[in-house]
């Protein structure tokens, strides 16, 4: 459990986004705690991103080779169809 003053809170207001751990916040002034903050649990914003269509579109083996072959085939439809 790491202890936090709400000042510090303030001064770095990015301790609260990037808590890994259990948080405490203190009021040093009244040595009271105010609050106990627990992390959430990550989750793959992919998954919940992607809906009904995850199942139907296939795993791509090698993602660089793929990006290639779309460039390439987007470059020959935009220069070739001319």
């Amino acid at each position: 459990m790491i202890t936090v003053g709400i000042g510090e809170i303030q001064k770095n207001i990015s301790i609260l986004s990037k808590v890994t751990d259990v948080l405490e916040i203190v009021d040093k002034r009244k040595n009271q705690k105010i609050a106990v903050v627990y992390p959430i649990k990550k989750h793959s914003a992919i998954e919940s991103l992607a809906g009904k269509y995850k199942g139907k579109v296939p795993p791509i083996a090698d993602l660089d080779a793929a990006k290639e072959s779309a460039m390439m085939e987007a470059m020959r439809a935009k220069y070739v169809s001319h």
